[in-house]
């Protein structure tokens, strides 16, 4: 079969090779990739019974300065490389990616679309968002500057889906996310399609309705399980259908994934900024962000229990907060020298 080729170009700064790198460092993607190459990507599609392989690139600096690598030419060092103050469109992305049948008994017909597919890319990338306004928030905090500063270009690397960032919810459950991320690898290997991208193997996690079949996995407990196969069932019923989330009121969206089986608080505020991709969530229950933002922001170890205070300040990453705060947690645990978390 051969691949479907698209460009999804930018609005404002963008690096994927920041985007590979920072996927090699996130525990949940149990992968590494080169920041010099192209970023390999499979995934059940939006659809639920599609799954997707695909290639994507990012060749050339964009008009912003921003190299493949995520550097800028010039600069004045950590926290003085300068951000383009109009937030000028980066150098535009290329996808080739292929379509498989994956549901049981699937004929192959009405399969997601190209422009279905381009759609979702965009969306894990963050590209979906128009970006041209987020350097504008380094001009009135010094904190968000030099977060910008340190990461040139990097935009939230989100899951695949919210069904792929609720089952990693549940299959992270207590225990190490380093074990989760095993357990969720050999559920992909065992029963999600195997595919070659670029001559490298690569296994998608399982389409909801594979999902429904698996009745037992080393790793994962009876109760997990039986949220898993709830939540292929939401994912079916279109409950976790990304535009759909991200069309409703926050409070609202996060109210309706708090009503799936297995899904509190904390995981709800993963899944509608990480899985469904929206740009401008301040998370009230992830204690790491908090911690962060009040180191960052001198609050001490008391401001990082006032919650309240610490949304006032987020009020000013608006519209981008989910960014912000990716920032944040991405500085913080590469000081300590830790993998991200979800």
């Amino acid at each position: 079969m051969d691949p479907v080729a698209l460009d999804i170009r930018p609005s404002g700064p963008f690096s994927l090779a920041a985007s590979a790198r920072f996927l090699g460092d996130f525990t949940p993607a149990g992968r590494s990739e080169a920041a010099d190459g192209p970023l390999r990507l499979a995934f059940p599609a939006d659809d639920g019974r599609t799954t997707v392989a695909a290639l994507v690139r990012q060749d050339g600096a964009g008009p912003d300065g921003t190299r493949p690598d995520g550097t800028r030419p010039g600069g004045t060092g950590r926290h003085g490389v300068r951000q383009e103050a109009d937030g000028a469109a980066a150098h535009a992305v290329r996808a080739e990616f292929v379509t498989y049948a994956d549901g049981p008994g699937d004929t192959g017909e009405g399969l997601a679309t190209a422009g279905e597919v381009r759609d979702q890319i965009a969306r894990i990338l963050s590209l979906d968002v128009d970006g041209r306004g987020f350097p504008a928030l380094a001009e009135g905090d010094r904190v968000v500057a030099g977060l910008m500063a340190e990461f040139p270009g990097l935009r939230p690397v989100c899951f695949h889906s919210p069904y792929e960032a609720a089952a990693w919810s549940i299959i992270g459950q207590r225990v190490r996310m380093a074990q989760a991320a095993v357990v969720k690898n050999r559920l992909a290997e065992r029963h999600g399609r195997r595919v070659v991208v670029a001559g490298r193997t690569l296994y998608a996690f399982p389409v909801p309705a594979v999902l429904r079949t698996v009745t037992s996995f080393p790793g994962l407990t009876g109760t997990k399980i039986e949220r898993l196969h709830a939540l292929a069932e939401a994912a079916g019923a279109g409950r976790l259908d990304a535009a759909r989330l991200r069309g409703m009121p926050v409070d609202d969206a996060l109210a309706e994934l708090r009503a799936l089986p297995g899904i509190g608080p904390f995981s709800a505020e993963l899944i509608l900024p990480r899985g469904a991709g929206h740009p401008d969530v301040f998370p009230r229950h992830e204690r790491r962000l908090h911690a962060a933002m009040a180191e960052a922001y001198g609050l001490g170890e008391a401001g990082s229990n006032d919650v309240e205070r610490l949304a006032r300040i987020a009020e000013g990453w608006k519209p981008y907060r989910s960014w912000v705060a990716l920032l944040l947690r991405a500085r913080a645990e590469h000081m300590v020298g830790i993998a991200p978390r979800a």
